[in-house]
């Protein structure tokens, strides 16, 4: 081969390997593939905000209630419905892009293996379209990552109202999973104590709702379970049977403006037998 042939596959093939290298790395991928399923497990929320503040803006914060006896009920609950809807497309919508960037990956690296010198070079219009592709996929899978507005089709407020409210926009804000702390919940023989984790910033304590059931029961233990909401990341529940396997769920407690939420984290504990037990299991 020539020298500048040499060379001008040397230079696509370095662009190419870049590309794949930077854009395209295989760590970008399994970080977002993380940030996706991080976001399948969250909780989305309508907020509404004045039209000139931006998102998280916290220096003029809207009073909620005031706002909400400023809102049409009625038309908020079709917004949440139109959030919820917005909110699963955009999930499958990001589990899309990155399955189609793993794929764009695989047949560029598909590309390096098997193509020889004078195949490379032959098909590099096809190969930098591609690279064309791939960037604009990237982008918007990007700017998926963001929950974004809610497209108004309805004054929420009133008419007859409208000029002594600020102008509002609604959008949608995602709140990251909570999950129970593995190691700091612990059974005891007739009580556990139970800690779970949310990385969601919260600027007051939020309500949670905890689940329990024992998990194998004879007729004389049946609906052995309950339900708590507690304002705390512990909390701790007395009066089990000893030496049975329960199972804790832990989620968000509802609140008025949730429009998704499909996932909640569980945890089997079994509690310390008593010594009674360990006597007879002995005999």
């Amino acid at each position: 081969l020539p020298d500048s042939t040499w060379k001008i596959y040397l230079d696509r093939r370095t662009i190419l390997l870049t590309f794949l290298h930077t854009n395209l790395s295989l760590h970008f991928l399994r970080r977002h593939h993380k940030r996706v399923e991080l976001l399948k497990k969250s909780s989305f929320y309508i907020e509404i905000l004045p039209k000139h503040l931006a998102l998280g803006d916290q220096s003029h914060p809207m009073h909620p209630i005031n706002m909400f006896q400023q809102v049409d009920p009625w038309r908020l609950q079709r917004m949440k419905k139109v959030g919820t809807t917005q909110t699963k497309i955009q999930l499958l919508l990001l589990e899309d892009l990155l399955k189609q960037l793993k794929r764009g990956r695989e047949e560029l690296l598909g590309c390096l293996k098997t193509c020889n010198v004078v195949t490379f070079l032959s098909q590099w219009d096809c190969i930098k379209q591609r690279l064309s592709e791939l960037s604009k996929m990237i982008e918007t899978f990007l700017g998926t990552l963001v929950p974004g507005k809610l497209h108004l089709k309805h004054r929420l407020v009133p008419d007859a109202r409208a000029a002594k409210t600020p102008r509002i926009r609604l959008v949608l804000s995602a709140k990251m999973p909570v999950v129970f702390d593995r190691k700091g919940s612990v059974a005891h023989e007739d009580r556990v104590t139970l800690k779970w984790l949310s990385t969601s910033q919260q600027a007051q304590p939020e309500p949670y709702e905890l689940s329990f059931r024992l998990l194998e029961h004879g007729a004389q233990e049946k609906g052995h379970g309950g339900n708590v909401t507690i304002t705390s990341n512990t909390c701790e529940i007395q009066n089990l049977l000893p030496g049975r396997r329960y199972q804790f769920t832990v989620r968000r407690a509802e609140t008025y403006l949730l429009v998704y939420e499909q996932w909640h984290d569980s945890i089997t504990l079994q509690t310390e037998r008593s010594p009674g037990q360990d006597m007879a299991s002995s005999l």
